[in-house]
């Protein structure tokens, strides 16, 4: 088999959302004082398996349910193409995302023996979300779909390697965590659009299922006003420094995004809301980490 395949049906391009997490949660980290680089390595590559996980079991999952066969794709949503396409076989899709899950577990297992079995409930949690969340969350509704995503490639990470890398927990890093949670949940929900007549036949309940696409985007612009205004009064309130009020500079970005998607619904005009949408996901997280690193050498 060829291995640009295998690259392909992980998705590789969004794997750089695990990049950014790390960075952030390492440059909160770095900022209260505290940093082991060598676990900043093994955190990057857990996190980076267990995000290679979802994605290839999403891959599979799509395939088997037929969706994957009904989407328009787009550069950022619809899937890889690489099983409707008879590149990789479902047999083999599978065996690469358990797999990816099965490389990570020791180095959970090793920070849970290191810092106590207070980590184990966000392993669990986190690897629930990794097994369960096509197969099964995607068809619960109630916002569920979206907020596992955002939980599960956002706010945890985010909070659970500080843990790890500072050998504490403080509230004000979980309070800076909550951004990237919104952010990453504000990604599925914006490429769900495109993608809801398909995902209808499947049985799932995500957000442009139960509530139209144009609510949807209604959601979705609330929740990134919501990004900034939470990193405002962070600020103000004296829980998040000075400089990381630079991640305000993705705004002109996320107002191209509602702008379009407000518009349009269907590919191919979304697709520039779409771009637009994870520039802002992965900018403003990059800027809140380069805000913590400045606020701790100025």
């Amino acid at each position: 088999m060829n291995l640009r395949i295998y690259f392909l049906v992980t998705r590789a391009n969004f794997l750089v959302l695990s990049v950014v997490l790390v960075f952030l949660s390492a440059s909160i980290s770095l900022y209260f004082g505290s940093l082991h680089w060598g676990y900043v390595l093994l955190c990057l590559v857990g996190l980076v398996l267990l995000h290679t996980s979802v994605n290839v079991l999403n891959e599979y999952y799509d395939y088997r349910s037929g969706v994957d066969f009904k989407t328009k794709r787009t550069p950022f949503s619809g899937g890889s193409g690489s099983l409707t396409e008879g590149k990789i076989s479902p047999r083999a899709t599978l065996t690469l995302g358990l797999v990816s899950f099965a490389l990570a577990l020791p180095i959970g297992i090793y920070f849970v023996l290191i810092y106590g079995w207070g980590l184990l409930l966000l392993f669990l949690i986190g690897a629930f979300f990794v097994l369960c969340y096509t197969s099964w969350l995607t068809k619960l509704g109630y916002g569920i779909p979206e907020l596992s995503a955002g939980l599960g490639l956002g706010t945890l990470p985010v909070i659970g390697m500080y843990v790890i890398l500072s050998s504490e927990f403080r509230f004000s890093a979980l309070y800076a965590s909550i951004p990237s949670g919104i952010l990453v949940t504000n990604l599925l929900l914006l490429n769900e659009i495109p993608d809801s007549s398909a995902d209808r036949t499947a049985g799932r309940k995500t957000l442009p299922i139960i509530l139209g696409e144009r609510n949807s985007v209604v959601i979705y612009a609330g929740l990134t006003l919501l990004v900034y205004v939470w990193i405002l009064a962070g600020v103000i309130a004296r829980i998040m420094p000075l400089y990381t009020l630079i991640a305000l500079l993705t705004i002109p970005i996320a107002v191209k995004a509602i702008r379009v998607a407000s518009l349009h619904t269907e590919v191919p005009a979304i697709i520039p809301a779409l771009a637009s949408n994870v520039q802002v996901v992965l900018f403003t997280q990059v800027l809140l980490g380069i805000g913590y690193i400045l606020s701790r050498i100025i």
